[in-house]
């Protein structure tokens, strides 16, 4: 199997087509790229924009270019010796018209050939809840009627531009079925076919399909089975067998019935030599399992280890303190947790639970052992532990529940026992035989579909319930809100930081290494900025309380309380200074509107992912407007008090930000782990949320820059620009190559610092037989940028780095301006000088 050295993440559609992939090769090949990793390429819905709503996973989306254009961009990439990864969805395609196994399904209920290609409840009637109301609301306006659908020529019930396909055996010997035009013949009509049209507002509690999350637009696949795997793997299969795909990427692996047995299989399809890695979500401390046959995950808990290098653990608890006291209580993250979970259990995911519950009451019926239970002891017993999850999920399956996962269980069960609450403890107890695997008889069979259903839920309402729940509602420090990030009380050390990557090569040192994708929370840029608030929460909070009374007047006084309220505006305050451009100023009208478009529609979804006083399916328009309407103030060139303060007070947190997210750079491209550059964030990337970070980077300058300056050998001494980043990242990435096995097995370093600026220096080395490299990087430097004032403006300071045997007493040379020194056993280093990053290259 090759390894890459680094990848780099592209995102098709929205612009990018196979044809512009191919045109940026040579560009990617001068950066130091291995592998282009690419989003879904495969057919999905008509206007998507990110490719994970499938339908049909054995045809390349003519919409990107087609075959024709995909083998031009393979062809393209092996010219220059890349090779090229893709990103593939098994748990689930498009429920869509435009999926013909879908539109099969539709039209012939469980007698199609691909019924069970879906993941469908078949004892009852498929729903369909693309509605805008109830049905009988939608046929009283008249918005149902009786046509011939356009596409196949077949009668179909046509609402709007959608056709839904009458069964053949509604209409076999009924010319006159199209002329029937009374409401009540509809309805008769209706009650005939396989599959009930509803509202979409009754998703969440009465849906016959599983589905992706909370997306009733995507319908689950039963990839467990072995038809279903070789229809929905043909394709991508040929690919990896030809050679033109090096390897693949799972999208959300812990949605599959049994994740080990796919991954197995696709294996075994795919071959020794193809590169696998899984989105998989790690809970701090948690590992991937050791016997799935992949090379790693896609990065998100390497984020979270670079915040223990870059938070300031103590600023962080004086920020907590700011925080309440400006939203006047408390700061409970658990307690937080606990109400967003519940939220999802009762609403988002009742329908799911509610499922769940069915078959807890068939085993409990059909288990002779167990005594009665009454359906509320079973109900309370069950949602208090998909609550007490505190990871995605379990792996049970008919093989058994491997260790790691019972002793997860055996956690959880014991959270929920010790909880003052109303579960019933015999209850508890039939719930942990069902998920013990000891039910037998004529319950084992209910018993296998509960664990199943189980394992399948607790990962999408964490997800909900963390990622796009918790982190809109808890606003400390945003930076800290990041996918793969636990935002509860933590401690923040370096000493913790080591200790992540020393177990990072231990356990998935082929794993991507991420610091943004196109589901991160915000740019890693802004998240490095972001991280400089826990160094200053004084500075910080002073500023938000001046801006506050700077823009009272601006706050509206709804019925339900003031908007924005305090939390909402100090998230606001947040979140606009990560997103600030590092040259915008206060004055540039033009500058300042373009930010403005991306801002507001981020501040919609900030508030509606919350689901406090808005959300989705219900929004509360007079909210949002006042909110929105407090937003553009701040950005209105007329607030030109505010803007000119706010500017001034971000200089040193723009400043030390910079510093902080070359500092992440280089961890990720000198620690255990692959790369994966993210498109665009070679250079700078202050973006917000999706759909913000999808946004296709500005190529042109990028590579113009690359072809200026290159690699280290015509160093910049810049740092603070995006030419700086990028030539930082091409030097690394030539070096990754020039010597793999550094990177891939080499052993892992801590190094210690004595001195002034001990604690502001993160140092640590690769070593093996062969090679050695130094990397030296400043953190928490805050105070070394006094509004105002430069990096080589601050008194000097030293600080040493003791060098163990591996290390000492060789020869090396400067990375960036490729000077030559020996080193002893010790290096000394000053941070006054315009480029306080080291890398160190044993010669």
């Amino acid at each position: 199997m090759t390894i890459p050295t680094a990848t780099y993440r592209l995102q098709f559609r929205n612009g990018m087509t196979f044809d512009r992939a191919a045109a940026l090769v040579p560009y990617l090949k001068r950066l130091g790229i291995s592998h282009l990793y690419a989003s879904p390429i495969f057919k999905a819905a008509a206007g998507s924009t990110h490719g994970y709503d499938v339908v049909d996973a054995n045809e390349i989306d003519p919409a990107i270019g087609g075959r024709d254009g995909f083998d031009r961009m393979a062809r393209a990439l092996k010219a220059e010796g890349l090779g090229l990864i893709l990103d593939i969805v098994p748990n689930h395609m498009a429920a869509s018209l435009e999926n013909a196994w879908w539109r099969d399904v539709i039209e012939l209920g469980e007698k199609s050939q691909f019924a069970r290609h879906f993941d469908i409840d078949w004892s009852r009637r498929l729903t369909l809840p693309f509605l805008g109301d109830s049905f009988e609301a939608v046929l009283a306006a008249g918005d149902i009627t009786l046509k011939t659908d356009p596409g196949s020529g077949k009668p179909a019930f046509a609402y709007f531009g959608s056709f839904y396909p009458l069964t053949p055996a509604s209409y076999a010997g009924r010319e006159g079925v199209l002329q029937i035009s009374d409401k009540a013949g509809i309805a008769a009509l209706h009650d005939q076919q396989p599959y009930r049209l509803m509202s979409w507002r009754d998703a969440e509690k009465d849906l016959s399909y599983r589905r992706f999350f909370e997306i009733t637009g995507l319908a689950g696949v039963r990839v467990e089975d072995e038809t279903v795997f070789d229809d929905t793997h043909r394709l991508v299969l040929e690919l990896v067998r030809d050679g033109t795909v090096d390897g693949l990427r799972v999208d959300h692996v812990d949605g599959l019935a049994d994740p080990k047995a796919y991954l197995r299989r696709l294996r075994s399809e795919a071959g020794p030599d193809c590169y696998i890695t899984v989105e998989k979500i790690l809970a701090h401390g948690e590992q991937m399992p050791r016997d799935w046959p992949v090379s790693g995950t896609t990065g998100y808990e390497f984020i979270a280890s670079i915040s223990q290098a870059l938070v300031d653990g103590g600023g962080l608890q004086k920020l907590r303190d700011a925080y309440a006291h400006v939203t006047g209580e408390p700061v409970d993250p658990k307690r937080d947790l606990r109400a967003a979970k519940l939220l999802m259990a009762d609403k988002n995911f009742a329908g799911e639970f509610a499922a769940l519950v069915r078959l807890a009451l068939e085993i409990r019926a059909l288990d002779q052992h167990e005594p009665f239970l009454s359906d509320a002891s079973v109900i309370t017993a069950l949602k208090e532990l998909l609550v007490a999850f505190p990871v995605y999920r379990t792996y049970g399956s008919s093989r058994g529940l491997p260790l790691e996962s019972r002793t997860m269980l055996e956690h959880v069960l014991q959270s929920v026992r010790q909880r003052r609450g109303d579960a019933d403890p015999e209850a508890i107890g039939f719930i942990e035989r069902i998920l013990k695997e000891e039910v037998d008889g004529p319950a084992s069979a209910a018993a296998l579909n509960f664990r199943t259903r189980f394992q399948q839920l607790t990962g999408p309402l964490m997800a909900k319930s963390v990622e796009d729940t918790l982190f809109y509602r808890l606003h400390v420090a945003l930076a800290l809100n990041e996918v793969g990030g636990e935002p509860l009380p933590s401690s923040f050390s370096l000493e913790r930081f080591h200790a992540d990557m020393a177990n990072r090569l231990v356990t998935q040192p082929d794993g991507l290494s991420a610091t943004s994708t196109h589901d991160t929370k915000r740019g890693e840029d802004a998240r490095a900025r972001l991280y400089t608030i826990t160094e200053a929460p004084g500075i910080w909070a002073e500023a938000v309380a001046r801006w506050r009374s700077m823009n009272r007047l601006s706050i509206q006084r709804l019925a339900d309380g003031p908007a924005p309220e305090p939390a909402v505006e100090w998230m606001i305050y947040q979140a606009l200074a990560g997103a600030w451009p590092t040259d915008l100023r206060a004055d540039d009208e033009k500058g300042i509107g373009a930010l403005e478009k991306r801002f507001l529609p981020f501040i919609e979804k900030a508030l509606r992912e919350a689901k406090l006083r808005t959300n989705w399916g219900e929004p509360n328009e007079d909210y949002e407007a006042a909110v929105m309407a407090y937003a553009r103030n701040l950005l209105s060139t007329a607030n030109r008090a505010f803007l000119i303060d706010f500017v001034g007070t971000l200089e040193p947190f723009v400043r030390s930000g910079l510093a902080n997210s070359l500092t992440q750079t280089l961890i990720k491209l000198a620690a255990p782990g692959v790369a994966d550059i993210y498109q665009g964030c070679e250079g700078h990337d202050f973006s917000l949320v999706d759909p913000d970070n999808r946004r296709e980077p500005d190529f042109q300058t990028l590579q113009q820059l690359l072809f200026e300056h290159g690699t280290a050998t015509s160093p910049r001494s810049d740092w603070q620009s995006q030419g700086f980043k990028q030539q930082l990242v091409a030097t690394l990435l030539h070096l990754r190559q020039q010597a793999p096995t550094l990177f891939r097995t080499g052993e892992y370093l801590p190094l210690v610092a004595t001195g002034d600026d001990a604690a502001r220096t993160l140092a640590f080395a690769r070593a093996d037989a062969q090679n050695a490299l130094v990397i030296i990087a400043p953190r928490l430097v805050f105070s070394r940028f006094t509004a105002g004032a430069l990096w080589r403006e601050t008194p000097p300071t030293q600080c040493s780095i003791a060098l163990p045997p591996t290390l000492a007493n060789r020869p090396y040379r400067n990375l960036w301006s490729g000077e030559r020194i020996g080193l002893s056993d010790s290096i000394t280093i000053g941070f006054m000088n315009d480029q306080p990053f080291l890398a160190l290259w044993a010669e």
